[in-house]
């Protein structure tokens, strides 16, 4: 695929874009939750146990992925317990330890929901060429961790009560 030619933009421009972006993706995940009975925080976790498949989290490992403290996620856990989304299995490895499971009409819900909307961003990144794709990979990889690492800046100055 060879992509049309793009206009061209300056850094601040990009942030500007980037966001309105995030802001509106955040109310995207914001009226997916709620049609979901779910809270956003909630909603990612059950993200995270959807990007597991068949690699089971343990709360430790799910407190991980979605960035939460391992206190939060037992209550995270009772919820999506409670709504339906997940069922906590023994580990076979450690009978003293649950590994969280997607349920799997909740997983339908969740794809019927969110695969309209994929659909769509599929159909704008075929308008890219497979060199542009990359790079938008990249910076968004890049700039996950940059967000992520700055976080936890953030949280490690609360705990020092700067």
């Amino acid at each position: 695929m060879h992509a049309e030619p793009r206009p061209t933009a300056t850094p601040a421009q990009a942030l500007e874009a980037m966001d309105l972006f995030i802001a509106t993706a955040h109310l995207g995940q914001q009226e997916m939750a709620q049609r979901l009975g779910l809270n956003v925080t909630d909603l990612l976790s059950f993200a995270c146990v959807l990007k597991a498949g068949e690699n089971l989290l343990t709360a430790g490992d799910l407190a991980e992925h979605a960035h939460v403290t391992t206190g939060a996620v037992t209550g995270i856990l009772n919820r999506l317990e409670r709504g339906g989304y997940v069922t906590r299995v023994p580990d076979p490895a450690d009978r003293r330890r649950v590994r969280v499971a997607a349920v799997p009409d909740a997983v339908a819900r969740v794809v019927a929901l969110y695969q309209p909307y994929y659909d769509r961003l599929d159909a704008v990144f075929a308008e890219y060429s497979a060199d542009e794709i990359a790079v938008l990979h990249d910076w968004f990889s890049r700039s996950t961790n940059l967000s992520l690492e700055y976080i936890e800046e953030l949280r490690a100055k609360d705990a020092d009560g700067k």
